[in-house]
């Protein structure tokens, strides 16, 4: 190629987590991760030269980190949250004390030794079946690989200190380099590695610019100063677009944006069909700091409380108290009118803090959620006494999760009244009256719904879960997510079987998997009868809007017309067809070419 030839155009298609369309200028970053070499310790003198570099490294890591922060300032949300996170891992005493114990033992240099520290963790996290929560290594390699920049004393190349407004391009991100772009003039993000539920998506979403990730070769494609155009919606990045597509994609862009301004006018509507039937939005949220960025988009409580990340990367289990502060701040959130607390979904195997748990369990399908919360019941005790005390102060729910039969709830409900009992005795408010409900997730609770919806006082389904296991896929395994298909006829019958079961029981069903917040299966939820739908902020305007030009009469006619094929791909264009004719304003620009 001659040097005053123009380049190829190139279109990527990656993961979508943050939507929206940014065209601009591409800045690439060259983070290159430190490789670890090995070499031997001769002496005791050189093994307490290794420990001080090591411990200076982590100084300069947390000094770095604080940098951070302090150039964010007051900012709500979960970046400020994650840089403590960070903090926290650079001052656990395992982190630390199992790498200065890797210098001393094996004689091996600071950096082998911080390499033998993260391995072991990562065999950990990587039996995690739990896709979120095996994301979570991400945190503990992004700490380690500051450290070892320190270590070898190369500087990388800092968010803040780019000018102007570009796209970033780089191999990997992490989310203490995501944050710091809500205070700069940066357009979106693109990179090679990277999933949905990495820190970095949610920090992308939370201040609300573009990005996608799992390219796995835009690094390779792109250079500082392309001209690029990402689709954060569409999961879709072009590289060197000639004008005609550039005017496309502007024409996308006005489009998104006046769509996205006319959800958000009326996000804030109650979400009942034009035939009466009203669905309780809820919010899927993780960290107190959601809750506003919920309320703004229209949530009007939280349908479901992930409570995991109380656990994660702590130096010792959190206290009842420090449980309890967190449920009330999400009661009483501005704005929220109810709120639904799972009962931590870990096992032994997910405690960073305490990883001696459960030494031999099987994490793939072993003892984890209400499993493990039924053998560990005074770690249970704790959270449930939290969460009764919490509801006190609002309308409060407690959601058990992977419930697979009715024992599991007898079981579970003997102890909360238990608790109940002590915090009554104790004079402690509590509402004595508070709604338990049990995850709907696993094939055999579909099948004993009629029998689990007499035991509890509501169903929240959660899709996720139920979708992998029922058609036998990883969600997470890049060779196999051709097949998760939420509008799969079987679990569509699973669908209406557990809303069938739930409602000739006189109880409310929710939905709060990612199937919630999608636009394309809302009518068919809608022709379900679901009362609830919990999801993530963003996609709360679209969805309530389509709800309210619905009926449940032409919802369900579609359902009926969807259950007659046979493939998910049938029904798929089935119903995407229904949805460009019916609610254009509704419809990703995508849809026209799936």
């Amino acid at each position: 190629m001659g040097e005053n030839e123009p380049k190829a155009i190139a279109a990527l298609r990656g993961i979508g987590v943050s939507p929206g369309i940014v065209i601009g200028r591409a800045h690439t970053l060259n983070y290159q991760d430190v490789k670890e070499t090995l070499y031997k310790l001769d002496n005791g003198l050189f093994v307490s030269r290794e420990i001080k570099r090591f411990k200076r490294a982590l100084k300069d890591s947390k000094r770095e980190l604080l940098d951070i922060k302090k150039d964010i300032g007051d900012r709500r949300g979960i970046g400020p949250l994650l840089i403590d996170v960070y903090i926290m891992i650079l001052e656990d005493k395992t982190f630390v004390e199992s790498t200065i114990k890797n210098i001393g033992e094996h004689r091996v240099n600071a950096e082998w030794a911080l390499k033998m520290t993260i391995s072991t963790h990562r065999e950990i996290f990587d039996k995690i079946e739990d896709g979120y929560l095996r994301e979570r290594i991400r945190d503990l390699e992004y700490v380690g690989q500051r450290v070892l920049s320190n270590l070898s004393g190369k500087r990388h190349e800092k968010i803040s200190d780019i000018e102007g407004e570009v796209v970033i391009v780089a191999r990997d991100l992490s989310p203490a380099d995501t944050v710091q772009m809500a205070t700069r003039k940066i357009l979106g993000f693109v990179t090679d590695m990277g999933g949905k539920t990495s820190h970095t998506a949610i920090v992308a979403k939370s201040i609300g610019i573009p990005a996608v990730v799992g390219l796995e070769k835009v690094t390779a494609e792109v250079s500082t100063g392309d001209v690029i155009i990402v689709d954060g919606t569409a999961g879709v990045v072009i590289v060197n677009p000639d004008p005609e597509v550039i005017k496309r994609y502007e024409d996308k862009k006005r489009h998104y944006l006046v769509m996205e301004d006319d959800m958000l006018k009326d996000a804030h509507l109650p979400a009942v069909t034009a035939d009466g039937h009203s669905v309780g939005v809820g919010a899927n949220i993780e960290f107190v700091e959601e809750i506003p960025s919920a309320v703004f988009h229209g949530a009007n409580g939280v349908g479901l409380y992930r409570t995991e990340f109380i656990y994660i990367n702590r130096k010792e289990l959190p206290t009842e108290e420090e449980h309890f502060l967190n449920y009330r701040k999400v009661i009483e959130g501005e704005g929220i009118k109810w709120a639904t607390i799972r009962t931590f979904d870990l096992g032994g195997d997910k405690f960073v803090s305490d990883a001696g748990l459960a030494e031999e369990m099987n994490p793939a399908m072993g003892l984890r959620a209400i499993r493990y919360c039924l053998q560990e019941v005074e770690l249970f005790k704790v959270q449930l006494r939290a969460i009764l005390r919490a509801s006190a102060y609002g309308n409060t729910g407690i959601l058990l999760p992977m419930i697979s039969g009715v024992k599991e709830i007898m079981d579970a409900r003997n102890i909360i009244d238990e608790v109940k009992g002590e915090l009554i005795s104790e004079g402690i408010p509590i509402d004595e009256d508070i709604k338990v409900g049990a995850m709907i997730e696993v094939p055999s609770a579909v099948i004993m719904a009629e029998q689990l919806a007499e035991k509890v006082a509501f169903f929240s389904i959660g899709t996720n879960d139920l979708i992998q296991y029922a058609l036998a896929i990883d969600r997470v395994n890049e060779r196999v997510t051709y097949l998760y298909e939420p509008l799969h006829p079987a679990i569509l019958r699973m669908l209406r079987q557990v809303v069938d079961a739930g409602h000739n029981a006189g109880i409310k069903v929710a939905m709060c998997g990612e199937m919630a917040g999608d636009p394309l299966c809302t009518p068919i939820l809608l022709g379900l009868k679901l009362d609830g739908l919990s999801m993530t902020p963003l996609a709360i305007p679209r969805v309530k809007k389509i709800i309210r030009n619905s009926t449940v009469r032409e919802s369900a006619e579609l359902l009926e017309a969807a259950m007659t094929f046979s493939t998910a791909h049938e029904i798929e264009r089935h119903v995407r067809d229904y949805m460009i004719r019916r609610f254009p304003e509704c419809c990703p620009v995508n849809w026209q070419g799936r």
